[in-house]
């Protein structure tokens, strides 16, 4: 009898465990309901708080942060109209590449651009904490695929 009761406990856990919630997780990102301006604000005060950042350099950054935040801004608007009209297609391996390689000379750019504004431990301190957010991305994404 002791054996039937664990037997049906853990049946019963083991199924509420499997089922799949992603609860009030949805597809959008609620920084996009932002505005660039609200955005790039709240990253150049992270920035400030995580690096002690200088007047002037906050000043440098918070531009740079409103130039990322509303092209990004633009992109996943570009995207989220071509989703809702039916003609995004998924691209082809030359698509593919040009958008990586545009993309990995974008971070460059950005890289050189904050190597400038910051001084030699800021910039050290901003990479790390920039490869931390990119080993948190990369597990949240294996996450979602593991899911689904």
């Amino acid at each position: 009898m002791k054996r039937l009761a664990v037997m049906v406990l853990l049946l019963t856990s083991l199924g509420v465990v499997a089922q799949k919630n992603d609860g009030h997780k949805s597809r959008k990102s609620p920084k996009m309901d932002l505005t660039a301006e609200q955005m790039a604000t709240l990253q150049t005060k992270k920035m400030t708080l995580a690096l002690d950042l200088t007047k002037t350099q906050q000043e440098k950054i918070m531009k740079l942060q409103l130039d990322e935040a509303k092209s990004r801004k633009e992109k996943w608007e570009e995207m989220k109209a071509k989703r809702e009209s039916g003609e995004w297609q998924k691209p082809t391996s030359e698509e593919r590449f040009q958008m990586e390689n545009a993309r990995l000379d974008h971070q460059i750019a950005l890289q050189t651009r904050m190597k400038e504004i910051l001084d030699a431990h800021q910039y050290q301190s901003w990479r790390k904490m920039k490869k931390q957010k990119a080993m948190h991305g990369k597990k949240k994404m294996q996450q979602r695929r593991s899911r689904g």
